[in-house]
């Protein structure tokens, strides 16, 4: 596996956060904006949050939309996704990348003001980015605000960040419009993700090829933060986290809001988001989560489905109901105690839930949902209850 080292470049990561001095000395000054837009999209950067959208084209969108004023940068380091570390790791030992990539982000967009959005649980990173902004210069700290986000997977969702900053309340919005249209203070909003940024810090210094961070959990508890090139072998990743591919059942790829694939088919796939997508998965959260042998899939799926029900901002029907009823159907499998004609009862809720919720939350968890009835039918069909062993994570 070719592992590299453009984003974590530089001290130790045990070290804690790399000084601006030293940041400076290592990668340079911040360079100029001017044609940046042009060389992120001949870099092909895709979005690290999860959508994967391309960078370049999203920059665009905000630059078409004047109306409402200066635009605004919202960086977004919330990382919701139980089972992601790469963000937080990576504001916490390089976050002066992410704030040049975030400054570069207002030139090129001629923005305004630029916020940092920290979840509430992610205090290591919340002080290593602080301590970072009061290294900058005076004329980068007037126009720019760390604010704290509620620690809550929904709370990571672009309009509902955008909607968090400019009101105090962490829900996603209806759309449209969507952010890069009409977001914090009514102004077109580029909310983006941190590795995204610290990415453009890269590319606006000549960086060609970008890398990938992803969160491997390897099984019996290991997991690595790495970085990869694109491209690299799905399996050799979860090697590098300690995984057998002989001790492999399933891999989670993409986080709750991913995919469970098998093994057989997993080990080899590129990583490489356009080439997933292709493929019909998505990288989304950069999550590999091994299934050990011993695991159950069943268990696992249920345990993921009651954490997303729950984490619901009941906002409408499909998504407080829909959920919690297929969270209760998916516990009675797993308890043994299905109710008459569970399983179909179950397959057609997910049908009906997909694509009518206000907002995508609902989509995502009966997306990976369907993903495992596809690949473990018959263990849904003919669950025993059992003590739990082989987590994911």
């Amino acid at each position: 596996m070719t592992v590299v080292t453009n984003l974590l470049a530089g001290p130790a990561l045990g070290a804690g956060a790399e000084s601006y001095a030293h940041h400076q000395q290592r990668v340079g000054r911040l360079p100029d904006a001017a044609g940046l837009i042009d060389r992120l999209e001949r870099s092909g950067l895709r979005g690290r949050g999860g959508a994967g959208f391309p960078v370049a084209t999203k920059w665009r969108s905000i630059r078409s939309h004047r109306s409402g004023g200066a635009p605004v940068i919202l960086a977004n380091g919330c990382e919701g996704e139980p089972l992601s570390q790469k963000d937080r790791l990576l504001m916490a030992t390089r976050p002066h990348l992410v704030l040049d990539g975030a400054f570069l982000a207002r030139r090129a967009l001629r923005a305004g003001k630029v916020l940092i959005a920290i979840a509430d649980d992610l205090g290591e990173a919340r002080s290593a980015m602080a301590a970072a902004l009061a290294e900058r210069s005076p004329a980068e700290q007037r126009v720019a605000e760390l604010i704290g986000a509620p620690a809550r997977y929904v709370s990571g969702e672009s309009s509902a960040l955008a909607h968090f900053a400019d009101s105090g309340i962490g829900v996603p919005t209806a759309v449209p419009p969507r952010p890069h249209e009409k977001g914090v203070d009514g102004a077109p909003t580029l909310v983006q993700n941190v590795e995204s940024l610290a990415h453009v810090a890269l590319i606006a210094r000549g960086s060609t090829t970008p890398s990938l961070l992803l969160t491997a959990h390897g099984g019996a508890g290991r997991s690595e933060v790495l970085e990869v090139v694109t491209g690299t072998r799905l399996g050799a990743a979860l090697e590098a986290a300690g995984a057998s591919r002989e001790r492999a059942r399933a891999v989670l790829l993409g986080g709750y809001f991913g995919s469970w694939v098998l093994a057989s088919e997993a080990w080899d796939l590129p990583l490489d988001p356009v080439q997933l997508r292709a493929r019909g998965v998505s990288l989304g959260a950069g999550v590999l989560a091994v299934l050990t042998v011993e695991g159950c899939p069943v268990c696992e799926t249920a345990s993921i489905m009651r954490y997303l029900a729950g984490e619901s901002s009941a906002q409408c029907g499909p998504c407080y109901f829909g959920l919690r009823a297929i969270a209760g159907a998916c516990e009675r499998i797993q308890a043994g105690r299905p109710e008459p004609g569970e399983l179909a009862r179950l397959q057609r809720w997910a049908g009906e839930v997909r694509g009518r919720g206000a907002c995508h939350h609902p989509d995502g968890a009966v997306g990976l949902l369907a993903s495992a009835l596809d690949r473990f039918g018959p263990e849904f069909d003919q669950h025993r209850p059992h003590h739990p062993h082989g987590n994911v994570g």
